[in-house]
């Protein structure tokens, strides 16, 4: 390339510049007249005997490593209320005299007594706090009931409020630490579950984003042992404040502060916000002390390399992390014959902000699926019109994980977006009516927050059907254009609405009658499997990452297009993160 060719030109004038330099002060230095200056530059290798695969340049993971990226387990056990005499009182149990305890705390008076009622249960809570949550910020809640309570089914229960700490057994003792989260909401129990089949299945479910951190989890960079002192922990936040920063009341702020000899807290730059790990590759990446020969040296090889499948990947990382230097490079992989080099290319260029890659990232998450995560969190990135505008397009393609991927794409890029727009119903969950081209879909979580999507507001119910929406809510479709939604609840007067087949009014009408997020979802379920419900019926249709990518080549001789391989990108957390829950997690969180 003319390019390539023309730095390496201008590499060879400014090596015999400091070959000129250096012999110039070995004369000096002859003379006696040596400098500080004339030692670092004799000691410089010439840009010819370097290791052409690998540049002298010295990184910012060389001296230091990542904390905080675990995953925080927190727990306590809890009251459900609101079941349906399902609760059994609780045999005596740590759990049980950890919960009595509680109640005292907070002031109530006879705490057996509300126990011994079937209309409550006591539960085991537990939830992960995620690396770099901060105060306020929402994760799923787990609940079950213990081995000790003997409590048949959670259905129709409201988690009250909980206290979540970090706990451990020491010495035969249960004991627990800080506060770090608190808890509650409504119980998500899948509705298929029942008693002959799967009784298990009734007496655990999710509080879907039921958890709020109330405190900020700190995460960054730690120096090696044979790095430790407070020159390199300034250095390493002076070089990561070059490259990084952002806007705090209209001030322009770093994102590095070193904190002491070892250590540097970073906070997360929001274009790194889904996809954590990402940050850290690429603060990593970024050069400790770099002259503008070494920076033209490692910007020709990370060119080459950028062209080969083999290490395409750390190249565009590495090509990230220099900033705006590298866009011309990574520009040049988008017209590479390979798909693999023009998607990290690509990638690489969406956390530049750069929309030349828009195009390159809508065709992989559509015809990709090994790429389809990664390459939907990079269009979710950019500040682009034209990236809006691509992820709207793919709402309307069959594949269904494509299309609610490019919906929690556009809505984690800005969540007023006109196409995805939604509400909350009932102070419940979020509700969205979503137009569009392609086939209608009703998409229904159970991980991350509690959200109900209809692809086409148009939608119908067929009937004549049947369907309950919790204990006492029904929904009765005739067949004749009209719908019935009734509630019969005990020392309640009953209630009836007739409304119209449509999917939307049927939803609002249940919520309106007190039904909750688990009521609406058991009815959409119960309406798929009776066929009232037509139309594609999905839960948590999430872009899967670490799918095998078979790379072929026109050359048959080549072993590596015989090997599936997985894209070798950090995994980005926009459709879910993966949580460490054995015990080596916890002691990672304590270095």
């Amino acid at each position: 390339m003319k390019s390539s060719q023309a730095n390496r030109r201008i590499v060879q004038v400014l090596v015999a510049v400091q070959f000129a330099c250096s012999m110039l002060l070995g004369g000096c230095t002859q003379l006696g007249l040596s400098t500080p200056e004339s030692k670092t530059i004799r000691s410089q290798k010439p840009v010819a005997e370097s290791d052409p695969s690998e540049t002298q340049t010295k990184l910012v993971g060389d001296v230091a490593y990542p904390f905080g990226l675990n995953y925080v387990r927190v727990e306590s056990p809890a009251l459900v209320t609101g079941l349906n005499n399902t609760g059994v009182d609780p045999a005596p149990s740590t759990e049980r005299q950890m919960l009595i305890a509680d109640m005292q705390a907070r002031g109530v008076p006879t705490p057996s007594q509300v126990l011994a009622s079937p209309k409550v249960s006591l539960v085991w809570v537990t939830g992960y706090l995620p690396p770099a949550v901060q105060k306020g910020d929402p994760f799923d809640i787990e609940v079950t009931v213990p081995a000790s309570c003997e409590t048949t089914d959670l259905r129709n229960g409201w988690l009250m409020e909980t206290r979540l700490k970090e706990m451990a057994v020491l010495g035969g003792h249960l004991l627990d630490g800080h506060l770090l989260g608190m808890a509650q909401g409504a119980i998500l129990i899948d509705p298929s579950a029942n008693e002959r089949e799967n009784k298990a299945a009734l007496v655990k479910g999710t509080v879907l984003g039921g958890g709020r951190a109330i405190k900020d989890r700190p995460m960054g960079l730690a120096l090696r042992p044979e790095e430790k002192s407070v020159r390199v922990t300034s250095q390493v936040g002076n070089v990561l404040n070059a490259r990084f920063h952002l806007y705090s009341h209209g001030t322009k702020q770093g994102v590095a502060t070193p904190v002491n000899d070892e250590r540097i807290e970073l906070v997360l730059h929001p274009r790194y916000k889904d996809n954590i790990p990402r940050y850290l590759r690429v603060v990593r990446s970024v050069a400790l002390s770099e002259t503008p020969v070494q920076r033209i040296t490692r910007l020709d090889l990370l060119e080459r390399q950028l062209q080969d499948p083999v290490t395409a990947a750390n190249a565009a990382l590495r090509l990230e992390a220099i900033g705006k230097d590298a866009i011309r490079v990574l520009h040049q992989g988008l017209d590479a014959k390979d798909p693999e080099v023009r998607f990290y290319a690509s990638e690489a260029l969406a956390y530049l902000d750069d929309a030349a890659c828009v195009k390159q990232l809508g065709q992989a998450a559509k015809d990709e699926p090994a790429f389809r995560a990664y390459a939907l969190t990079a269009l979710s990135t950019l500040n682009d019109v034209a990236a809006n505008d691509q992820l709207r397009e793919l709402l309307d393609v069959p594949s269904a994980e494509t299309r609610y991927g490019a919906f929690r794409a556009l809505r984690a890029t800005n969540d007023q977006e006109v196409a995805i727009r939604g509400e909350v119903l009932g102070k419940q969950f979020h509700y969205h009516l979503v137009r569009t081209a392609g086939p209608a879909m009703v998409h229904v979580t159970r991980t991350g927050r509690p959200e109900i999507v209809l692809f086409d507001p148009d939608q119908t119910l067929n009937g004549p059907a049947v369907m309950d929406a919790g204990s006492s809510i029904m929904v009765k479709t005739d067949g004749d254009g009209s719908a019935t939604v009734s509630k019969f609840a005990p020392n309640q007067p009953d209630q009836k609405r007739t409304i119209s087949p449509k999917l939307d009014e049927v939803i609002r009408t249940i919520v309106e009658l007190g039904g909750t997020y688990p009521d609406v979802v058991q009815m959409l379920q119960e309406a798929k499997k009776s066929g009232a419900l037509a139309s594609r019926f999905e839960v948590d249709a999430l872009p899967t990452r670490n799918r095998p990518y078979d790379r072929r080549s026109d050359d048959d001789s080549d072993e590596r297009s015989k090997h599936q391989l997985e894209v070798a990108n950090p995994v980005p957390g926009l459709f879910g993160g993966d949580r460490k829950k054995d015990d080596a997690t916890k002691k990672t969180a304590k270095k």
